[in-house]
């Protein structure tokens, strides 16, 4: 789960500054219309409450009872460490759209992915527990936020799913789930109308809750 202070860094710096991730401010059409484009990914931060947790787990029962298909381009890691899902999140956002980006020549994300592509969701996260190179940019990161990053032992309610399209299929990238959700056919041109209606759907499912946080990344 996460807190403010592990949102991704608008110039994150494993990323050349073709690229940014900078705020959405609504979801209706005209202020989207004012999010730079194109956009490669989505990252939702949003509140886990009972509610939440209730349909993630007939969500999950449902798709283990009727399969969906999913892509083996698609790059997928478990959560295995606690209030990492800001950097969980940016992992499963530039992962899925290394064609699109470009790194820093010494960038740790890049290293990680290179090395972790051809290991299962749950090997990645194993192997990021013991990348101190991304831990320490991430906790760099936290640091320069406005608000405290939350020690490793404190409880969170918050958390990061990060939205991609790869190959033309919508997917939730979530670490806390066993498998990545489909959310049917997108394109480039509606990629981001159509990550903005799977966060309409967590805030509708939430009615009276506020804490809601979209992220795009962007060519700027």
């Amino acid at each position: 789960m996460a807190a403010a202070g592990s949102e991704p860094r608008r110039d994150e710096p494993s990323l050349r500054p073709s690229w940014q991730f900078g705020d959405v401010y609504g979801l209706d059409p005209e202020l989207l219309s004012m999010v730079p484009k194109p956009v490669c990914a989505v990252l939702l931060l949003f509140p886990v409450t009972e509610k939440y947790e209730s349909y993630r787990q007939e969500e999950e029962s449902k798709i283990n009872s009727q399969g969906q298909k999913i892509s083996s381009e698609v790059y997928f890691m478990k959560q295995t460490i606690s209030n990492a899902c800001g950097t969980i999140g940016l992992i499963h956002a530039v992962a899925n759209n290394q064609d699109k980006l470009e790194f820093e020549s010494t960038s740790a994300l890049k290293k990680f992915l290179n090395e972790s592509r051809s290991m299962a969701p749950e090997e990645r996260a194993s192997y990021l527990e013991k990348d101190e190179s991304i831990r320490v940019t991430h906790e760099c990161s936290a640091q320069e936020g406005q608000t405290e990053a939350p020690s490793i032992d404190e409880k969170v309610d918050l958390h990061f799913i990060a939205i991609v399209n790869v190959s033309g299929c919508l997917y939730e990238l979530d670490g806390r789930k066993p498998f990545p959700i489909v959310h049917g056919n997108t394109t480039e041109d509606t990629f981001l109308q159509d990550a903005a209606e799977v966060c309409k759907k967590f805030m509708a499912r939430d009615p009276e809750e506020l804490r809601f946080t979209v992220v795009a990344l962007s060519k700027v």
